[in-house]
């Protein structure tokens, strides 16, 4: 008997649907009590109380940034609601610093903390706005179903789901998500590309705009995996390298210290390996830590990321 799970619920089977594969091993779920999250939580402990492979309840990981005044209360309410589920919950507190890069950081370190494969609810409009903005910075990419981010394994099972299916399934399991506030704001460059860009495009092509822009995002994540190349800072190796596969051996390098470089930051560090003629290192900035100035300069055959100091601008 499942008393909570309501026989008759369309949108809610599609989340179950989607979850279905991944209840055979030991696996966690990040909840943060949003609509997306919540209702890939529910869905996920669905499933997995019908797994006969199961030994204990999935785990539901909820990270308090401690941005916002009570944030610990929704943290602890959505690890609340994750247990009457049927899941084992846990609250984790980061320290987030400043800005959605550094926060976002900071989670998936603590996510990565227990080991486990953890799902993010990501949805195709999820997709579609993080092909739109990589696009902006020069460097457009998708977000591939399952990738290793800060140390984390992420599994992405709704990105073929859109957020309408996830509000619905809250709607028809009796759920009230929570609404983070920063969804609305318009400091934030992702807010603006979903509640102004996305609405443009679909006045401007007559239609659902965030398909189309999903499905080549999931395009361009299988071409990145295909020319995945590993991380490499070492000047003879990336110069033998095509400049596809060497600009995503220097991202790739970049970002394990830390630093998410756009395609011009990129380009001049290629100069750096290929058209050498004594030019100075590339400013770049920790994701961590915008504020931080570091530079990447050639050094003994190698590419180096040396710290700089924050600038007066932004004291």
């Amino acid at each position: 008997m499942e008393p909570f799970w309501p026989r008759r619920s369309p949108n809610f089977a599609l989340l179950r649907a989607a979850v279905r594969e991944f209840t055979a091993h030991p696996v966690a779920v990040g909840l943060s009590g949003g609509p997306d999250s919540l209702a890939l939580a529910a869905a996920l402990a669905a499933e997995s109380s019908r797994s006969s492979h199961r030994t204990k309840p999935p785990l539901a990981i909820c990270v308090d940034h401690g941005l916002q005044e009570g944030s610990a209360d929704v943290a602890a309410g959505a690890a609340a609601k994750a247990r009457s589920f049927g899941l084992r919950a846990q609250v984790v507190r980061v320290a987030a610093g400043s800005g959605e890069a550094s926060a976002r950081i900071a989670r998936y370190r603590a996510l990565a903390t227990f080991g486990l494969p953890v799902m993010a609810a990501h949805t195709a409009e999820d997709q579609a706005e993080t092909l739109l903005l990589g696009a902006l910075r020069g460097f457009a990419t998708g977000m591939a179903p399952e990738s290793e981010v800060e140390g984390c394994r992420i599994l992405r099972p709704l990105l073929h789901l859109r957020r309408a299916h996830t509000e619905a399934a809250c709607s028809e399991l009796g759920l009230e998500p929570w609404l983070d506030p920063h969804n609305d704001s318009a400091d934030f460059r992702r807010v603006r590309v979903r509640k102004e860009v996305l609405p443009l495009l679909a006045d401007i092509v007559g239609g659902d705009a965030v398909a189309p822009l999903a499905a080549a995002g999931d395009a361009l994540a299988a071409d990145n995996a295909l020319l995945a190349t590993p991380a490499s800072n070492d000047i003879a190796t990336l110069v033998e390298l095509p400049a596809p596969q060497r600009s995503r051996a220097i991202k790739a390098w970049l970002l394990a210290h830390g630093v998410d470089a756009g395609r011009a930051s990129l380009e001049a560090i290629g100069r750096l390996v290929t058209n050498w003629h004594g030019q100075g290192p590339v400013a770049v900035k920790s994701s961590g830590n915008p504020r931080v100035r570091l530079e990447v300069k050639r050094q003994g055959g190698k590419l180096a990321l040396l710290p700089g100091t924050i600038s007066s601008k932004d004291n």
